[in-house]
């Protein structure tokens, strides 16, 4: 008997066979074993048997197999197709498949297997019998150590998604359905999986043969040219070391000290003498009287009883921890503690302090008033420096600053030299830079036994920051407030008389923002706001308030801010309460903009004789902010919009009210998805006790919480630090550039370290841009960005600007991109507004190029001392374009800085007029943020690497087009609310995107490039695919030249930027987009059963006749062909003949397509197969056959 294993093709229908199932030396029959049976792991063999076959001829072939493997490999149940137990994939191709009942043609029927069958049978099998089927699936891939998810294209596990998904989930395991495809996993899964895209961007490159033939000219010049100098270096990225490199205009504040030696006694002479000047000057001052009218002040704070046990705990340990609740005076009073401590020792000329504050206004407030208390100007013995602004002279012994200036004081001095003491303020609230600093600092401290780091904290969570440096001292100041009332959403109704309903709950947001209002008024499904309270409310009761107060809580929103609630609770509060400042806590910028507007129209609220209106922000101007620390007039009301800055960061002593919504702008990252989103969501129970001690600074005070106590019980009791929920790229550079060793090591030892995949997102994206190296070292361009206090993919935007000689309006670009947007979108004057905005545009296909001749615009009208009427004609603010000139010079003065820039502006703005390399520049920063872009008949199809199918935002220029004439769009920001939708896009050819793109490589064939890991393929010629690939090296290399030499002249390089320019201005985007493009496989060796010219020559060619005459010799049915239309534009095609369905490949027209198929099945009966011990001639058996049927007809 001759055995045929399995891995070979199984006969057809034609050729019926039994099964036998044995060891490697027997075999033994079986016609049905139960299911239990047979999924026992075990050695089993399948085999087949001819004879069986042919014994068993009036039999289909439909019967249920088993394939056994040995030990603990997974045992699979399935079901043999029409065309056997290897699905048939492409030409000369045959893949394994897990499960054979996939073809949408198939007429299998269902097999029972010893159960009885159910009623109402799927052609696909039953429910029940698919759950069970997966079920083993899922408990083999949980004992499976190397194996991660499992992956189905089949119709009927789509069909019991739902209920393998709720089976997934209960073994532990994450489900997804991917349009046709569904994966279980061990790990969770994003939204989107490019990889099972069968329809990502594949791009037919074109471009008009005499622009080829003058770029290469250019190109062959400039290689000639290179190739008689010096030669050229084609290493791009180098890795560089970070000593080496400018300090920043920020670092020129911290002069490095000469360390003391012991020979240098004229040094400590000089140095004793000047701290005995320092000792004389602060005794004059305590003993003036008003120093000592100063000094009973500073007496009366909580800090001062202190005094002494904290001077003695920061002398004997080197760390210390202090907690210190609101108005303690801690800020203030411990940093002045310690310096006069030290001139008290004649130790004042070698003492200095560090102070951080975690925001600008704070860093300034607190020096000014510590200098004050010192009865000094500020820069003398108290400083301040916030980045590009600071006040510090040569005597400045106690310095403020933010916690950013002290992280780049260490990029050029990783021992902080000459530091005495670090003081770490705000520590609670956990940004970025404070969880960041913390590991630096721990670092640092065995290196620097002599250096004090003192820990400051609002709350009561300072053990956790005890424990991480190893249980040191804590030191509690209990705080100096006034008694606070607190006021919850229940008492205020109950107090007012005011009556919620579901209109005025509806924010106003001004004619601008209508969607705003609309989505507040319909919400499909609860927002991740109602969600995380839903649970509380349900809970609660509120039986002991009155009819109309419970009616009012059970219509309350909670994802309203309440703007009509705080206008009438403002009004109750001027009208009926003590005097006293007003502070509202809002979430951010266009609550405060929009509540403001509204309280301005009251009749009350609006009166400036009686009213004193004023808003707190970070983007605010600093002479703005300091507005709030002035006393208003007598009979006027201060009321301050702030947003959480106003916690803890700033005290306003004035105030007596605290009006609280409960929730703040947090930004929030979904790893998973690589997306970040900034939402508001609800403060912890520590935000709002910070919130409501700030009415009890000079009296007893009242705080009103616009949300039920119920709520407030259910609020988090600490915020989650920023290091979890943010995307990590800056920090990553930061840890490079201070030589910290791995980054993924290094955030280990964070306070709480963040996700794994958050680092490896960052670290990635890092790489994509060219910041990293593959082995994780800085880059050139690496180094270069971490000098530069913005976001990474800003500064190489900035830095490429300034290399290619358009500055001026890549810094238009990035100012514009790093504020709001200036564009205002009335609701009554929408389309004027976008007949403006359009304008900008024109015919350009972007939003930064309208940002820029927006704003150019807005230049020229304010030396016509036209501004505000030309932002009032063309719906602009003049605020934000304010805020983006200031900060274009900040810009300038970084780029001197680094040397990037020369003091004359004009070379570096030499080609600021070509637009098409403007795109090329905005290309290179924002990449690898870039969608594809397919105009359909009625809509345009945008797609991204992370997100798969995205939309355009409203505002954006290109949302109303109904063609964009460039095939790829870079984006800045995406925002996602039920889609993901891009804020602002710039067009580009695809020229642009391969030459500042990303790294690309070359695919299996000629003329192939990828990019983005393979996710972007492009096809062209191999001659333009060469110059591509030969310009984008030079291109690399040029830049690497520039930014290590800055000086480096580019008149050598013309032809090459020549070249460069020519390929991004005249590129008309001719190619097309293709999907599903397979690249074509190597030809295996022909079978010995039947040669292509025994078939009558190419099968491609005549295919369809050489079938219908085989068939017909055959004496069997004419063959009959099922043809379906893919979404593409393509067609696939079946070909169904004696029980018999071969499917081709998707092709350009119905005729390709059956000829396609048929071409599948003549190869088949050709009797090609992977294994060549096993070559059958099915044509000949199916001649064989033919001929007894017909015997036995006569």
């Amino acid at each position: 008997m001759a055995y045929a294993a399995v891995s070979t093709k199984i006969l057809r229908s034609t050729l019926p066979f039994s099964i036998s199932i044995g060891s490697s030396s027997s075999a033994c029959r079986f016609r049905r074993l139960s299911y239990r049976t047979l999924t026992k792991p075990s050695s089993f063999h399948c085999f087949i048997t001819r004879r069986d076959a042919a014994a068993d001829s009036r039999s289909r072939f439909r019967r249920s197999v088993v394939i056994c493997g040995s030990g603990a490999l997974p045992i699979l149940r399935t079901r043999l197709p029409p065309e056997g137990l290897f699905g048939y994939r492409g030409k000369h191709s045959y893949k394994y498949r897990e499960d054979w009942s996939s073809s949408e043609d198939s007429d299998m029927e269902s097999v029972s297997h010893g159960r009885q069958q159910q009623p109402q049978q799927h052609q696909h099998g039953s429910t029940l019998e698919n759950v069970e089927d997966w079920k083993w699936k899922f408990t083999m891939l949980l004992r499976n150590r190397e194996e991660v998810e499992l992956v189905s294209r089949e119709r009927k596990d789509r069909r019991d998604f739902d209920q393998l998904s709720a089976m997934a989930t209960r073994m532990g395991l994450h489900s997804h359905q991917y349009q046709k495809v569904v994966v279980f996993s061990k790990v969770p899964l994003p939204n989107y999986r490019s990889d099972l895209d069968d329809k990502r961007p594949q791009r037919e490159v074109l471009i008009h043969s005499r622009l080829q033939m003058e770029v290469d000219a250019r190109l062959r010049a400039y290689l000639a040219r290179k190739s008689g100098g010096k030669g050229s270096s084609l290493l791009v990225n180098k890795s560089v070391n970070v000593d080496d490199g400018n300090v920043s205009a920020d670092e020129a504040f911290y002069e490095r000290q000469d360390p003391i030696t012991p020979n240098s006694v004229v040094l400590e002479k000089i140095r004793h003498r000047k701290s005995l000047q320092l000792r004389n000057k602060q005794m004059d001052w305590q003993e003036s009287p008003d120093g000592q009218k100063m000094l009973e002040f500073r007496k009366s704070l909580p800090a001062y009883k202190e005094r002494d046990a904290l001077l003695k705990t920061i002398s004997e340990n080197q760390v210390v921890v202090v907690s210190g609740e609101t108005g303690c005076g801690k800020t203030t009073q411990l940093p002045q503690y310690i310096l006069e401590s030290e001139i008290e020792a004649a130790r004042g000329a070698v003492c200095s302090i560090i102070c951080t504050q975690p925001r600008r206004i704070s860093a300034m407030a607190v020096s000014e008033r510590v200098a004050a208390e010192r009865g000094e100007s500020l820069g003398e013995s108290v400083g301040y420096k916030v980045r590009l602004e600071g006040m510090k002279g040569r005597d400045t012994r106690l310095l403020f600053c933010t916690t950013g200036i002290l992280l780049r004081r260490l990029l050029v001095d990783r021992n902080l030299t000459g530091i005495t003491h670090v003081i770490v303020d705000e520590i609670h609230e956990r940004g970025m830079n404070e969880d960041f600093l913390l590991i630096v600092l721990k670092e640092l401290l065995p290196r620097r036994p002599e250096l004090r780091l003192i820990l400051m904290s609002a709350t009561l969570n300072a053990e956790l920051f005890s424990n991480y440096f190893g249980g040191t001292p804590v030191i509690h100041i209990p705080g100096f407030t006034y008694p606070v009332r607190a006021h919850f959403l229940e008492n205020i109704l109950e107090m007012t008389g005011y009556r919620l309903t579901a209109y005025n709950q509806i924010d106003d947001y001004g004619q601008e923002k209508s969607w705003k209002m609309q989505k507040q008024a319909i919400r499909k499904r609860k927002s991740q706001i109602a969600s995380a309270v839903e649970d509380a409310l349900e809970s609660a009761n509120f039986r002991e308030y009155g009819w109309r107060t419970q009616d009012s809580l059970s219509c309350w929103n909670p994802d309203s801010i309440g703007f009509n609630l705080i206008e009438h609770l403002l009004c109750h509060i001027v009208q009926r309460e003590r005097p006293g400042a007003v502070l509202v806590f809002m979430t951010g910028w266009d609550d405060i903009n929009s509540l403001k507007d509204q309280l301005q129209a009251h009749p009350l609220l609006g009166d400036p004789s009686r009213v004193l209106l004023l808003a707190c922000h970070g983007s605010m101007a600093s002479s703005e902010q300091r507005l709030i620390f002035d006393k208003p007039p007598d009979g006027v009301r201060k009321i301050v919009l702030a947003t959480n800055m106003a916690e803890t960061s700033i005290t306003i002593n004035d105030v007596v009210f605290v009006i609280d919504c409960g929730k703040a702008k947090e930004t929030s990252y979904d790893a998973l998805n690589n997306t970040p989103c900034l939402l508001p969501t609800w403060i912890s129970k520590a935000a709002a006790r910070q919130r409501r001690g700030r009415a009890g600074r000079v009296q007893s005070g009242e705080s009103y919480h616009l949300y039920p106590k119920c709520v407030y019980e259910a609020f988090a009791d600490y915020q989650l630090p920023e290091l979890l929920r943010t995307p990590l790229q800056s920090l990553c550079l930061q840890i490079k550039r201070l030589q910290l060793g791995s980054i993924a090591d290094f955030l280990a030892r964070a306070l709480q370290p963040p996700e794994p995949l958050s680092v490896e997102n960052a670290v990635e994206y890092l790489k994509v841009i060219g910041a990293l190296d593959e082995d994780e070292n800085l880059t050139v361009l690496g180094n270069q960005l971490s000098m530069l206090p913005v976001e990474p993919k800003l500064g190489k935007m900035l830095i490429l600007g300034a290399i290619f000689n358009c500055l001026d309006p890549v810094l238009t670009v990035v100012a514009g991109l790093s504020v709001r947007d200036p564009f205002v979108m009335p609701f009554d004057k929408k389309d004027l507004a976008e007949s403006a905005k359009s304008q900008f545009s024109g015919h350009d296909y972007s939003d930064h190029l309208a940002l820029v001749r927006a704003y150019d615009g807005w230049k020229n009208a304010e030396r016509q001392q036209a501004g505000y009427e030309y932002c009032w004609n063309n719906f602009l603010s003049s605020q934000t374009l304010k805020a983006i000139d200031s900060l274009r010079k900040q810009f300038i003065f970084l780029l001197k800085d680094i040397g990037l820039v020369q003091q004359n502006l004009e070379s570096p703005n030499s080609w600021s007029h070509d637009e098409h390399l403007l795109r090329a520049i905005i290309c290179a920063g924002l990449f690898p943020g870039v969608s594809s872009v397919v105009n359909k008949e009625k809509s345009i199809a945008l797609k991204t690497v992370e997100d798969g199918q995205v939309l355009l935002h409203s505002n954006s220029v290109n949302a109303g087009v109904q063609k964009i004439p460039f095939p790829w769009l870079v984006f800045n920001e995406k925002v996602k609310v039920n889609s993901v939708f891009l804020r602002d896009s710039t067009g580009i050819s695809d020229s642009v995107l391969l030459l500042f793109g990303g790294k690309i490589s070359q695919g299996g064939l000629d003329g192939h490039l990828k990019m983005l890991g393979g996710y972007l393929e492009f096809f062209m010629t191999p001659s333009l695919a060469e110059i591509y690939l030969r310009l984008k090296i030079e291109l690399e290399d040029l830049i690497l030249n520039k930014l290590t030499n800055p000086k480096l002249d580019l008149e050598p390089h013309k032809d090459l930027m020549v070249a460069v320019r020519l390929l991004v201005s005249e590129d008309e985007c001719e190619g097309r987009f293709v999907f599903g493009r397979q690249l074509p496989k190597p030809t295996k060796e022909k079978s010995k059963g039947l040669s292509s010219k025994g078939m009558g020559g190419d099968l491609n060619d005549n295919s369809k006749n050489q079938l219908q005459t085989l068939l017909a010799r055959a004496g069997h049915e004419p063959a009959m062909y099922k043809t379906k239309a893919l979404k593409n534009n393509q067609f696939y095609s079946t070909v169904v003949f004696n029980g018999l369905n071969f499917k081709g490949r998707p092709c350009s027209n119905k005729k390709l397509a059956e000829k396609d198929a048929a071409a599948e099945a003549l190869l088949w009966l050709k009797g090609e197969s992977h294994s060549p011990s096993a070559d059958y001639d099915n044509a000949t058996m199916l001649l064989k056959k033919s001929r007894k049927r017909r015997r036995s007809l006569r």
